[in-house]
């Protein structure tokens, strides 16, 4: 049997076993007792869980035979892991699901949750990428299901963790700030994952805020289900490493279950299930598992694997045992065993001959249509809705004290006045991170919200900003408006696949279906004067600019900060859009602009019916000589040194303040250049995969490329403590020595 695909072997071996089989047979149950003698399953839960069971291995034994044909696209499979039945027959179909990619068992099993859904065919048409699939739309092979509550995603080593917690988090939230959710109150959150994935470090972190929320004795009810077949690709997982690790670890609640046997394990899942359910808390389901036909369909496991081993692994089949139950509890004969195993490869076959027949996505259109919805005439008028009156006299203490009644403000302050507006215009709307309530933050910027709102709605978090994102994702999973606070711009690297990789891509990823709204604040960029350093003066924005779906925004002054908050606040609860908004922090204080004393860089606050919709930058001065394209700290920069430009040269400049960074606005940027002499653009990012070299393309591919064009631009390097940070950021004279290469 050496040379067989071990996928057959496994599918012969079923056969055989079931044919062989002469073992002690018992008087065939009621359906309501227990399938064996002490069990705690019953007999009618113990089939719907076995065909389940052939349901997932049959998907995968499919996905082998017409990968080879290209009718199929994805051949990870679920066998050896189906006892993963178990969880969802024993949760309900309103407990959100975030699920790895072995759960075919799961999946069939929860299908039965909602009449009138096919578990074969749905599955089939991801498996084919058929546009008509219901879980991604054709664009991955995902587990997923709106009605059933189980969220798509392609969470393969662990990312998926800490938006689960969050998940279950934010069920208890939501009653505290009085917002309904779609589920049932006593919810819990699912997660699983294997073993090897239980090491990583997104992992960890879910597991030790997790521990952290227990410990003070906050409802965290999510259900950790790791799915241990010992193995991870190649690499073994060490013999009882996971139940070491876990089994005493302060703030999570282990049980284990053994997931290769229907009889023995469903009581011990049934234990987690209701222990989680019951005193919501984080809840760790060690589930013994195995696995069988290799990593994936290229994993060629006799290639690296000892053939007694390889053997050993296939004997521990748990669909063996299970129909071994089906055959010793009387409920079924070798002949029907042998029947239903073959009349669901038969449905599974079909359905995937008939998945390949389906329409496939075809153009780009079609496969960016989930990505980045916009309609803007709708978040316009969300974004400037006045209707909120008697809520915002209450959060600013009366009329007389109206943001829009005050003197002009520098930019710190004219944030923390949108933020108290904001959260009076949504009362979904949370706000945490570290050091953001009591304290108000670092730069004050927060300050007061938490006494004005109340610590249900502004709160510390530990410091750990893979967490605070997948608490964002958790708020927004349940219908809540979070803002999640990065303190600092060079601590979003840390966490950047929560965004890129989870938020942004689960509109993506659920054809539109689920969402993860949100508007995170970051303090960045550079020109800090006496707290310096990398970590405080980060500039590189690349890694945000790249996400699909993202929108940055970046303010340079106090009321573009205000309408541009409005805005997104409206994109996040309109279209589900994940939003960054890069906060300068050298600007917060900023009050001069020209001289000391001029007061130019205050601001007046913008009443609540205005906003700034997405793409629209401003322009200063109606020069053509030279036109200056530029953002954040770099437009107080620019029209100082337009204003020496001028006085030197004669020339009249024009300075477009970008606002928003991605997307860009190519045709703002181009109906800006149209009667542009010289072209310069200021990038306080660094020189490579800047804003900059977005800026330049965009021009070059619009006609612009005779147009005399420059850059001003920081350094691939990071940035220095003290004095030195300002050699590696653009300066003012800089700008003036590109505008005199330009003449």
């Amino acid at each position: 049997m050496k040379g067989l695909n071990r996928a057959e072997v496994c599918d012969r071996n079923f056969s055989e076993f079931v044919e062989a089989w002469d073992g002690p047979v018992h008087a065939a149950p009621a359906a309501d007792a227990p399938v064996l003698p002490g069990a705690t399953l019953t007999a009618a839960d113990f089939l719907h869980l076995f065909e389940s069971q052939l349901i997932s291995r049959h998907l995968d034994l499919m996905a082998r035979v017409l990968r080879v044909q290209n009718k199929v696209f994805y051949t990870i499979g679920s066998s050896g892991h189906e006892g993963n039945a178990m969880v969802a027959r024993l949760t309900r179909h309103t407990d959100p699901a975030f699920l790895h990619y072995r759960s075919g068992g799961f999946m069939a099993e929860r299908f039965r949750k909602l009449p009138g859904m096919d578990p074969i065919m749905d599955s089939a048409l991801s498996f084919a990428a058929s546009k008509d699939d219901p879980a991604s739309g054709g664009r991955h092979k995902v587990w997923g299901s709106k009605p059933l509550w189980v969220l798509p995603q392609t969470s393969t080593i662990a990312s998926h963790l800490p938006k689960a917690l969050g998940t279950a988090i934010a069920i208890g939230q939501a009653r505290r700030i009085g917002h309904a959710l779609p589920i049932p109150e006593d919810s819990i959150a699912i997660c699983s994952f294997g073993d090897a994935s239980a090491n990583h470090a997104t992992a960890q972190t879910a597991f030790n805020a997790a521990a952290w929320t227990a410990h003070q004795s906050l409802p965290a009810p999510v259900l950790f289900v790791c799915e241990d077949n010992g193995i991870g690709i190649s690499v073994k997982t060490p013999a009882g490493w996971i139940a070491e690790r876990f089994r005493a670890m302060h703030g999570l609640d282990y049980f284990f279950a053994d997931g290769l046997d229907l009889a023995a394990g469903y009581g011990q899942v049934a234990a987690a299930v209701e222990h989680c359910r019951r005193t919501r808390r984080p809840t760790f389901l060690h589930l013994k598992t195995t696995r069988i036909m290799g990593h994936a369909g290229t994993d060629f496991e006799i290639e690296w694997r000892p053939i007694e081993e390889l053997v050993r692994v296939e004997a521990s089949d748990p669909l063996l045992r299970s129909a071994e139950i089906a055959l010793m509890s009387g409920l079924m004969s070798k002949t029907g065993v042998l029947e239903l195993y073959e009349s669901i490869r038969t449905r599974c076959f079909a359905a995937a001959e008939e998945a390949d027949r389906r329409p496939k996505l075809a153009t780009l259109d079609e496969v960016m249509a989930p990505l980045a919805p916009c309609h803007a005439d709708i978040v316009h008028r969300e974004a400037t809705r006045n209707d909120y009156a008697e809520a915002r006299l209450k959060a600013f203490g009366g009329e007389a004290k109206l943001p829009e009644k005050q003197p002009p403000r520098h930019l710190a302050i004219q944030i923390n006045q949108a933020l108290h507006d904001l959260f009076a215009k949504y009362p979904e709307a949370l706000l945490f991170g570290e050091d953001v309530a009591q304290k108000g933050g670092v730069y004050t910027v927060t300050k007061g919200l938490h006494k004005a709102f109340g610590p249900a709605r502004v709160f510390n978090t530990l410091l750990d900003e893979t967490m605070i994102l997948g608490l964002a994702q958790g708020y927004a999973n349940l219908g809540m408006l979070p803002l999640p606070e990065i303190q600092y711009l060079a601590y979003f690297h840390n966490a950047c696949d929560q965004i890129r990789g989870e938020a942004c891509s689960l509109q993506f990823f659920s054809n539109g279906q689920y969402r993860n709204p949100m508007v995170v604040r970051i303090a960045g960029l550079g020109y800090q004067r006496g707290f310096g350093g990398h970590f405080h003066n980060d500039n590189s924005v690349t890694a945000l600019r790249d996400i699909p779906g993202l929108v940055l925004g970046c303010p340079s002054r106090g009321d573009d900060a205000v309408m541009m908050l409005r805005t997104m606040m409206a994109l996040a609860r309109v279209d589900g859009r994940v939003c960054a908004f890069l906060e300068p922090i050298a600007t917060y204080m900023t009050k001069d602009l020209y001289e000391p004393g001029d007061g130019l860089w205050l601001t007046e606050y913008p009443a609540p019916d205005r906003a700034i919709p997405l793409g629209e930058g401003k322009v200063y001065g109606e020069g053509d000589d030279l036109v200056v394209f530029t953002f954040g700290n770099g437009v107080p920069m620019s029209l100082k040194a337009a204003r020496r430009i001028e006085a030197e040269t004669g020339w009249k400049v024009r300075v477009v303040d970008l606002r928003w960074l991605l997307p860009l606005n190519e045709a703002f940027l181009r109906e800006q250049a149209a009667a542009a002499k010289r072209i310069l653009v200021v990038d306080e990012g660094r020189r490579s995969a800047g804003v900059g070299e977005g800026i330049l393309t965009a021009l070059v591919e619009g006609g612009f490329g005779a147009t005399p064009l420059a850059r001003v631009c920081g350094a691939d390097t990071y940035t220095p403590l003290a004095g030195a940070a300002f050699l590696v950021l653009p300066a003012e004279e800089d700008i003036m020595a590109a505008a005199r290469g330009l003449a």
